[in-house]
């Protein structure tokens, strides 16, 4: 009964921490300034560690249990979802507005949907396409609130070739990512699978930054770099993470996807207040109002996917009973 009672706050929680991932973003912009890609999330995953080091300690026997498959889905979400991914986005800062780089993060849900099919087996039902896919209308209203492709500045949408790659390539490892934590999750607990990500991410970065020479100067870093590299790790990493890995454990992946919705709402509130430039000139607030529209639209269909979800684990439920 605790996980069918969890099923309708699964999603609410997936998409509070999908919204705390855009946090990060007028910090994560000015330390691209000065310091590389690689060495900012290697700086990220080090504080994210010191959390979640002695919580993996008391969660022992629970990484014993993993099998060779776990394994490997753990090293995909690692390397993949938690360094390569955040590398590539950062990266992507280089080249296009933050703007731009956010709103190609849109092509995740399709990806993770069709990996939940092939993967885990979720047949969909049908209201997930009819909630689904106001949920996306939404999603598009919130970054193009006149139709019409363009960032938030007002600038035509024409992103540079390399940075929407980096882009598109994050949201790839992040959608297939999702699907194979909710593999993972199946045996593990949220704690152990969050913590595992953290850590073997950190090697990896650790021996990338090594091999490629990007560790900076460590006596040029100032102690503002050092607060924002911490801010990052904790409001977008390690504290969200922890939250999205909960949620998720009651919720079903491709449900899941759409939820992180939450991450590109998020960010156009992040960019349009707190990142210079980016105020829609002659809107209300900050925003325009088809934003507006697009975030009532959304936040609609997560309240209805979260009442699908809860149904599909009613029925999932049941069936186990029945085999019993």
């Amino acid at each position: 009964m605790r996980s069918t009672s969890f099923a309708v706050l699964g999603p609410l929680i997936v998409f509070v921490a999908a919204m705390l991932w855009a946090s990060d973003a007028p910090f994560r912009l000015h330390l691209t300034l000065a310091l590389s890609s690689n060495f900012i999330v290697f700086g990220e995953h080090f504080f994210d560690c010191l959390v979640a080091l002695p919580i993996l300690f008391f969660n022992w026997n629970d990484i014993t249990k993993l099998s060779w498959r776990e394994w490997l889905a753990v090293g995909f979400i690692a390397i993949g979802g938690s360094a390569l991914a955040s590398i590539l986005f950062t990266e992507s800062f280089h080249y296009v507005n933050p703007s731009v780089a956010i709103v190609l993060q849109k092509v995740q849900p399709l990806i993770a949907i069709a990996l939940a099919w092939a993967v885990l087996g979720e047949k969909l039902h049908p209201r997930f396409w009819l909630w689904g896919s106001i949920a996306l209308v939404g999603a598009y209203l919130v970054s193009f609130p006149n139709l019409v492709p363009q960032t938030y500045a007002g600038e035509t949408f024409n992103p540079n070739l390399l940075g929407a790659l980096y882009a598109l390539s994050a949201a790839a490892l992040w959608g297939a990512s999702t699907v194979f934590g909710k593999y993972v999750l199946q045996k593990a607990a949220f704690q152990t699978m969050t913590g595992l990500r953290f850590v073997v991410a950190f090697v990896f970065l650790g021996v990338l930054n090594g091999v490629q020479g990007t560790f900076p100067d460590f006596a040029t870093l100032t102690s503002t770099d050092y607060f924002f590299i911490a801010i990052i790790a904790l409001c977008s990493g390690v504290f969200s993470l922890y939250l999205y890995y909960f949620g998720l454990k009651y919720t079903r992946a491709s449900i899941a996807t759409i939820a992180e919705l939450g991450f590109p709402l998020a960010a156009v509130f992040v960019n349009a207040y707190f990142i210079p430039g980016n105020w829609a000139p002659g809107s209300t607030l900050g925003l325009y109002a088809g934003q507006w529209a697009g975030t009532l639209i959304l936040l609609l269909s997560m309240f209805m996917l979260s009442r699908v979800n809860r149904e599909e684990s009613s029925l999932a439920e049941g069936r186990s009973l029945q085999t019993i």
